[in-house]
């Protein structure tokens, strides 16, 4: 094996353990929420739950109210973002 295909192993790997983590993290979050207190305080650490709503551009809404012109002016380029997938390996059908 090599270091490429250890690269792939140890990414999977650490996904996956982060994946769980964060299953379990939602589930205690959700359980948060449904005691309805604003702070929980423990041996070690004070939980904080606040409210907000947040207020979202509509880009859809503002396309059909602003010309194709002034779509471009207020239109910019990000960043370039790089994706990392992962699936396993099949294993070979043997005949």
């Amino acid at each position: 094996m090599n270091n490429l295909n250890t690269l792939a192993d140890r990414y999977a790997s650490i996904k996956a353990e982060i994946d769980g983590l964060t299953r379990l993290l939602d589930e205690v979050k959700a359980e948060i929420k449904a005691t309805g207190m604003d702070e929980i305080v423990g041996e070690r650490s004070i939980v904080t739950v606040t409210l907000s709503e947040p207020v979202r551009f509509d880009a859809t809404a503002a396309k059909k109210l602003l010309t194709a012109e002034q779509i471009a002016a207020c239109t910019k380029t990000g960043e370039l973002v790089t994706t990392i997938r992962v699936k396993a390996v099949k294993a070979p059908v043997l005949a």
